[in-house]
């Protein structure tokens, strides 16, 4: 099934309103994820080879934020090859997405999984060997970001592993504007207009709110991640593992 041509911000908006997960972004996620997230693919293959130097086969495996379901089934897939057999529970809080993501775990068969609506600090996690958090925790009031950090170290089994990936800012505002101007560059180089980019930033501005790298660390080792790093970073973009 082709990927849908994400074009919701390449007409002039009279009125730019803050950015949701609607309707009309679910259906285009997937191309917009690959054409604005660098190393998106990249990401994956690092989880996967982490998935590889675990031993459990039958445990429990979150995505905090599913979005489209991309990641649950690229990870299904991988580790059926291997004959090893866990369970998923995907939670977004947005409907469209939950839609698109039973739509494709089910057109790729994927199995023994179960989806979840609402937000992540509303919702119990069970205990759990690995938990995936990428790009969500951004976009989650910073006020309430330590205490579900905490719950997901909580419901982490011991030696469990947790991948977080966010956009970053830089302490330094030169360095920072630098990273920006180099990201818009991927931006461009994927096809993305100057109208674009520019509407777009203006309907995140006030809803993505990113930290830096020692200030999403600091916050790992406060939930009880003493085993923590950064995974990996391009630019203004940076994934962290966590092991309980």
């Amino acid at each position: 099934m082709a990927k849908r041509v994400d074009k919701v911000f390449d007409k002039k908006i009279k009125s730019v309103r803050d950015f949701k997960f609607n309707n009309g972004v679910a259906q285009v996620f997937d191309d917009m994820v690959t054409r604005s997230v660098p190393f998106y693919d990249e990401i994956h293959f690092i989880i996967k080879d982490i998935l590889n130097k675990t031993n459990f086969k039958e445990g429990l495996i979150y995505d905090l934020g599913c979005s489209t379901g991309t990641t649950i089934s690229l990870i299904y897939s991988h580790l059926k090859s291997q004959k090893r057999a866990p369970r998923f529970i995907g939670i977004d809080n947005s409907a469209p997405m939950i839609k698109q993501c039973r739509q494709k775990l089910k057109r790729l068969g994927v199995k023994n999984y179960k989806l979840l609506c609402g937000t992540i600090e509303n919702i119990e996690l069970e205990p759990s060997n690995f938990i995936i958090m990428n790009y969500t925790l951004q976009f989650i009031d910073p006020q309430k970001r330590a205490q579900i950090l905490e719950k997901i170290y909580k419901a982490l089994l011991p030696g469990g592993i947790f991948i977080l990936s966010e956009k970053i800012s830089c302490k330094n505002s030169k360095i920072d504007e630098l990273f920006t101007d180099l990201y818009y560059d991927f931006k461009r180089r994927n096809g993305y207009s100057e109208l674009a980019i520019a509407q777009k930033r203006q309907a995140l501005e006030d809803i993505l709110i990113p930290l830096t790298t020692e200030q999403q660390l600091k916050l790992l080792r406060k939930a009880g991640f003493l085993k923590c790093d950064t995974l990996f970073r391009w630019y203004n973009f940076a994934s962290f593992i966590g092991i309980k």
